[in-house]
Order: structure tokens, then C-alpha cells, then sequence
């Protein structure tokens, strides 16, 4: 009991706050100090040697040898140890003031004292460095844990900056600056940050972002450039580098700290990661309810403008009928009334259409059926539109039967061949490709037009609403076909792109997933005897 009641003593004088002053004083004042110590102790046993034994003397020594090395440390508590020995032989060794020694068990007392003082002071003094550095490392790790709170909380890229610095500036003596790879995937130190306060080695900081592990080079500590790459692993990616340097230029203590420095990397891009999906949940949720709110609007507009545009249709018809019937020019009059209804009439029902297909509104009346019929439907309800570019149709000759809406699909080939008619020169020919590969339908349609100018007919703009294959064009148009044919075939779960042909003109194929036909049996005849007659 009595050791581990000595033991708790220690720890309690380890721990006192008081005793890190004196430990981190110059190396002459804690051994200036140590000398006044054992000083003092002769001081005090001085006048109780004519009460106490000369082995109680040597207690007060070793006592002094213990607290110099809890107080100042290893190296003050050696040469404790040497002075006691030489002031208790001193001052209390007979013959007293001197070095003389007449007894030469004195010798052995000697010896022992001095070695239990060094040994002493050694466990005193290692107790003490496990006792500082369990408070570091309870520090530091407290300083980590602030540092992930505070994470928690920020909203834009440069507080994680911001909170990483304050960290590793207060816990590590060091400074950082963190690198965000652009669109263009280039490391870029994010906005905010003092770049011109250490220099960077981007080949380093690229090393470290693509292999996903740190990178080291101590050797550029003296030259103000980072010596630390550390990669910021997300759960999803990397999501950056940290630049690390230290701020006094000695590199060793600062890579010995990886680990911790890997879990502040690794809190920084977790905090990164959560900022760019809370950004992307933000712009997603903006954008449905923009769409939600345009479909209503135009939903709304197209249902108040249908009636009266069909009134309008009609009232033309009825001019260029009446009796008796109308002037010449009262008659192309008439006919460009309704011809101008009906295309207004048609625009109107595009919105209409795309306000449903983007409200999921519409059912789809599946059915097995040869793709060919709806290709003839759709020319012949062109008519007059298709009157001076011929549609040339070529199908493979093993197409099996498809499951699709054929009102829906109709549709599509009609807004495809409108729109190859209106962009292509007069008396030329459209074409259909239609062949069966790798599970798919594939349907192309192509023109001898200008084709796209949006980035060769590859971008997916296209097919947004509101968006035209010719910018600034003259001809008539608000941008909806291709918009609908994509919401079309999307809903079918197929597949449809834009692009330009080689030999010029455009080119819009899509895809239709075959599945399995129904099994068609044939019908048996009765041969002619068996019929009854």
C-alpha cells in the first residue's frame, strides 16, 4: 500500500500544471535550481543532525533528488543525485567539512546513495516525459474532436480551410493550404486562402491526390515549400490534397504526426464531401420545382389556349367553304389563317404533351406490333409536310414484333421527320434505318440538312425543352420536338441520341428494347377432302 500510496503522490505532482514552467526553462536555470535545492536541503538538515540519524540525512537527499526530477527533469536530477552525495559527505560525514573519509562503510553509503538517487531520478524523470505526453496526446486529441464539431457545421468549402489551418496552426505548429481539383481536374487552392504564404510542388500534390496515399519530402522544409501531401479520402473519392509545412522548418516532429494528420485530412474531406452533395441536393431540388412550376404554367397556358385555336381552325375552314365561295385572295387568305391555327394548334399540343409526360401523367398502351405500320401511319398523317422530301424506308428483314405504345412511337416518328423536312433543302429525301441487334430496336433518321450546330450534334442539350439544333434559326419553332421524343423513349426504357452525318446532314436515332414476343401459332387449313361439304 505504501508503494502505491508513494506512487499516487508522484502522479498527483506529475500532473500539476504548475511544474511545466519549470521544466521548459534554460538548461543552466533548472541546473542553477537544482544546485539551490540541494543547498536548501543541507540548509534544513544542518540543525536536525543533532536529532536525526545520518540515514534519515540521506532520506532528505534522495527526496531532494526525487522532486528535482519531477520539477526540472532527467539531466538537473543527476547532477542532484552527484551534489547530495558530495554535500551529505561534506557537511555531514565525519570528519564534517571535508572530504575525508574515515570509516569506509561511509563508502558504501556513498555509493548506494548515489545510485539510488540516479535510478530515482531516471524513474521520476521517464514517469514525468509518459506524464507530458499522455497530456499532448490528450490535447491534441482534444483539439481533434473540436476540429470534427466544428465541421460539422460549415457551409461553404473555405471554413473547412479556415477550421484545418486554426488546427494544425494551434496543435502542430504548422500552417496548410488545401487543393480542390476543378472541371478540368486540376488542383487549385480553394478560394480564400493565402496562397502566397507557402509555396507548393504540384507534381507532389498530384502524386499524393492520384495515388490516394500521403506524399513526403522533408527536404524541402527550409525552402518555405510544403513537405506533406496528404490525400483527402472520402468515402466516394478524393476529394482533394492538403499542403502541409511546418512553421519553424523542422519537418521530423511534424512527420511523426502522420497518423493524426491523416485523420484531419480525412475529417476535412468528409466535411468537403458532405458541402458538395448538400449543393447538389439544393440545385436538384431548385430545379424540380422550377420544372414542376413551368409544366403547371404551361399546362395551364395550353389548355386555355386549345379551344379557341380550335374555334379559329374551324372558322377558316368554314371560309374557304362558304357559299357562294370567296375572292381569290380571300380564299389564300383563309387558307393561311388556317394553316397558321393548325400550326399554332400544333405547338400548343407539344406543350401539352410535354407538360404530361413530365408529370408522369401518361399511361403507356403497350402492344405487340410490327414497327413498319407505324412508320406508314406517321408518313401518310404528314402528308402535305412530306410533299417535297420522299422518306425512303429500309428495314432489316428479320424484325420481330415490338412491345411499344404505337400513338406515342407515332409521335415520335412524326416530330423526327417534321423536323428533318423543315431543315432540310426542297427535293430532298429523308431516311428510316430499322434494324434488330443486340437485343434492341434500332431506328435512325436522317436528312440531308445542315445538321446540329450545338457541338456536332453531340450534346444532350438538345434534347431539353426549349432548345433548337439551330441557334437564332428563322424557321418556326420553339425547340419541343426532340424534348418529347426524348420523354417518349425514355419512358419506353430506350435510348436516344443526335449526331452529324459524315457526308453531311443530321441524324437522330433511338432505341427499343425487344423483349420477348408472344409465340403466333399458325393456322391449320383442312385439306380439301376434309371439308365438309
Amino acid at each position: 500500500m505504501s508503494s502505491g500510496f508513494a506512487g499516487g503522490i508522484i502522479m498527483k505532482l506529475l500532473s500539476r500544471q504548475g511544474n511545466h514552467w519549470l521544466s521548459s526553462l534554460p538548461d543552466w536555470q533548472r541546473f542553477a535550481l537544482a544546485l539551490l535545492a540541494c543547498a536548501g536541503t543541507t540548509l534544513i538538515a544542518t540543525p536536525l543532525l543533532a536529532y536525526l540519524d545520518l540515514a534519515n540525512i540521506v532520506m532528505l537527499f534522495l527526496l531532494t533528488v526525487l522532486l528535482v526530477a519531477v520539477s526540472l527533469g532527467l539531466a538537473p536530477a543527476l547532477l542532484a543525485a552527484f551534489a547530495s552525495v558530495a554535500m551529505f559527505d561534506f557537511f555531514f560525514v565525519p570528519p564534517r567539512f571535508s572530504f575525508e573519509v574515515h570509516n569506509a562503510q561511509y563508502l558504501v553509503t556513498f555509493v548506494v546513495m548515489l545510485a539510488v538517487a540516479i535510478i530515482t531520478g531516471q524513474l521520476t524523470a521517464g514517469l514525468r516525459r509518459q506524464a507530458d505526453d499522455s497530456d499532448t496526446e490528450a490535447q491534441r486529441s482534444r483539439a481533434l474532436y473540436e476540429m470534427a464539431r466544428e465541421l460539422s457545421g460549415v457551409l461553404m468549402v473555405e471554413q473547412v480551410a479556415e477550421i484545418t489551418r486554426n488546427f494544425l496552426r494551434r496543435v502542430l505548429n504548422a500552417d496548410a493550404i488545401i487543393l480542390l481539383p476543378d472541371s478540368n481536374g486540376r488542383l487549385l487552392p480553394c478560394s480564400g486562402q493565402d496562397v502566397a504564404r507557402l509555396q507548393i510542388e504540384p507534381r507532389l500534390a498530384i502524386m499524393a491526390f492520384d495515388g490516394g496515399a500521403p506524399v513526403e519530402c522533408p527536404q524541402l522544409a527550409n525552402s518555405g515549400y510544403a513537405v506533406l501531401y496528404l490525400p483527402m479520402r472520402s468515402p466516394m473519392r478524393v476529394r482533394g490534397v492538403i499542403a502541409v509545412a511546418p512553421i519553424d522548418a523542422l519537418a521530423e516532429p511534424l512527420l511523426d504526426e502522420r497518423e493524426r494528420l491523416e485523420t484531419m485530412a480525412s475529417l476535412a474531406a468528409i466535411a468537403v464531401e458532405r458541402i458538395h452533395y448538400v449543393d447538389v441536393a439544393q440545385h436538384t431540388q431548385v430545379q424540380v420545382v422550377s420544372e414542376r412550376l413551368r409544366s403547371s404554367i404551361l399546362s395551364a397556358i395550353s389548355h386555355d389556349l386549345r379551344t379557341p385555336l380550335t374555334a379559329l381552325v374551324g372558322l377558316a375552314d368554314s371560309l374557304t367553304l362558304s357559299k357562294p365561295a370567296l375572292s381569290e385572295i380571300a380564299q389564300e387568305t383563309a387558307g393561311a389563317i388556317r394553316d397558321q391555327a393548325e400550326r399554332l394548334a400544333g405547338l400548343v399540343g407539344n406543350l401539352l404533351d410535354m407538360a404530361r409526360l413530365h408529370a408522369g401523367d401518361i399511361n403507356l398502351q403497350k402492344e405487340w406490333q410490327p414497327i413498319e405500320e407505324v412508320i406508314g401511319a406517321s408518313i401518310k398523317l404528314l402528308g402535305r409536310g412530306l410533299a417535297e422530301h420522299p422518306v425512303k424506308v429500309t428495314l432489316a428483314s428479320d424484325l420481330p414484333l415490338v412491345e411499344f405504345d404505337a400513338v406515342l412511337i407515332e409521335r415520335v416518328f412524326c416530330n423526327l421527320l417534321e423536323n428533318s423536312a423543315k431543315y432540310s433543302p426542297p427535293n430532298t429525301s429523308i431516311g428510316i434505318d430499322v434494324q434488330a441487334r443486340d437485343g434492341r430496336l434500332e431506328v435512325a433518321v436522317t436528312d440531308s440538312g445542315q445538321g446540329f450546330a450545338s457541338q456536332g450534334g453531340k450534346d444532350k442539350a438538345l434534347f431539353e425543352m426549349f432548345v433548337r439544333g439551330e441557334a437564332e434559326s428563322a424557321r418556326p419553332g420553339v425547340g419541343l420536338g426532340l424534348a418529347i421524343c426524348s420523354a417518349i423513349i425514355e419512358a419506353h426504357a430506350g435510348t436516344i441520341a443526335a449526331s452529324n452525318r459524315p457526308q453531311g446532314g443530321a441524324c437522330v436515332s433511338f432505341t427499343l428494347p425487344l423483349g420477348e414476343p408472344p409465340l403466333i401459332e399458325e393456322e391449320v387449313l383442312p385439306l380439301a377432302d376434309e371439308r365438309v361439304p
